[in-house]
């Protein structure tokens, strides 16, 4: 054999031997992806049969209605998985880089359940699609959320909005000036804004003043927001607050500025907002009703079943509200 053809041999010899060992890099990478894809996918159904952790993350603890949304979890959550598993409720105060960051420390520290009430629908995606691809289960509650929940749980916000709306049409027989107090931009403040002004569209003689003013969903926000409005417009008949604390701030301002001539009405169903209605000198006369205990008490139902393989026929559970006035403010229990 000669010297070229020794050396073809040799070139074709490594040759060979790159190509199995790059071959065999390849087959091995490969394998780690469909194992790791494998077990995400199985992921539903595989746990333990009890529930280990929770986390949940709403818009701001200093408002009672996401107090009880809290314990509404913790409570259902230990009733599934026994007192030891481990519920964490923490606020956001509807800042997307906090709630972010609390999404962060919830996928770090492997939650098999996340309850999200989240402070921007649509920012709060990515935040979503990373705690998915951990393969944890994400069930929105209150208002909807981007990035591909399992599930949301929310009050039928539309319906919310159209009640406290056609109130006050009737109230004011189709007739006046009216002033919409916004909030966050999250999808059930945007749908009870839409249901409200979908009733407001029949009666050509009601007058939205305002709509776009975020009063960020608190009593601080609602009173700073009706003071510039208060300022604004010398008369006005009635004013739709998104929230029960927006509309307790909103009567703390006209009582500040003196005013009496309009009427309130909010959403939530809130202590404070059943106390306001009680009142026959209270400006604040009707709110339709939710139920924050209900939500999380379903979403951790909900999620666990999810947990366990088996996911809702429908993943968007709406809950029906109902109007509370002073005509039925007596029978109201209030939040339970």
């Amino acid at each position: 054999m000669s010297c070229w053809r020794q050396m073809d041999v040799k070139r074709i010899a490594i040759a060979a031997s790159v190509l199995g060992l790059v071959s065999g890099i390849f087959v091995g990478c490969t394998g780690v992806s469909q194992n790791h894809r494998a077990a995400i996918e199985s992921s539903e159904g595989d746990r333990d049969s009890k529930l280990r952790s929770v986390a949940v993350t709403v818009g701001d603890l200093g408002n009672p209605f996401f107090v009880l949304m809290g314990r509404g979890a913790e409570a259902e959550a230990k009733k599934i998985g026994g007192k030891d598993v481990k519920v964490t409720v923490v606020s956001s105060g509807y800042d997307l880089n906090q709630q972010f960051n609390q999404m962060e420390n919830f996928i770090a520290a492997n939650t098999d359940l996340i309850i999200l009430n989240a402070g921007d629908s649509k920012g709060i995606a990515a935040a979503v699609e990373k705690a998915k691809q951990a393969g944890i289960v994400v069930i929105a509650v209150d208002t909807g959320a981007e990035g591909g929940v399992d599930a949301t749980i929310t009050s039928n916000n539309v319906q919310a909005g159209q009640l406290s709306c056609q109130y006050i049409a009737d109230r004011l027989k189709g007739k006046g000036n009216v002033v919409i107090i916004n909030g966050p931009p999250v999808i059930s403040v945007i749908e009870r804004v839409n249901g409200c002004e979908q009733v407001f569209a029949k009666y050509p003689g009601i007058k939205v003043l305002s709509k776009d003013q975020n009063a960020e969903g608190s009593r601080d926000g609602g009173l700073r927001v009706m003071s510039d409005l208060l300022a604004t417009f010398p008369k006005l008949d009635a004013v739709f607050a998104i929230n029960d604390p927006c509309g307790v701030g909103a009567e703390l301002a006209a009582r500040q500025a003196r005013r009496n001539e309009f009427f309130i009405v909010g959403v939530d169903g809130a202590p404070e907002a059943k106390q306001a209605i009680e009142d026959r000198n209270s400006l604040y006369v009707a709110t339709a009703a939710q139920d924050p205990l209900g939500m999380t008490q379903k979403a951790v139902q909900v999620g666990n079943d999810i947990l366990h393989g088996k996911r809702p026929a429908n993943p968007n559970i709406l809950i029906p509200v109902k109007l509370i006035t002073r005509d039925n403010v007596s029978e109201y229990k209030g939040w339970q």
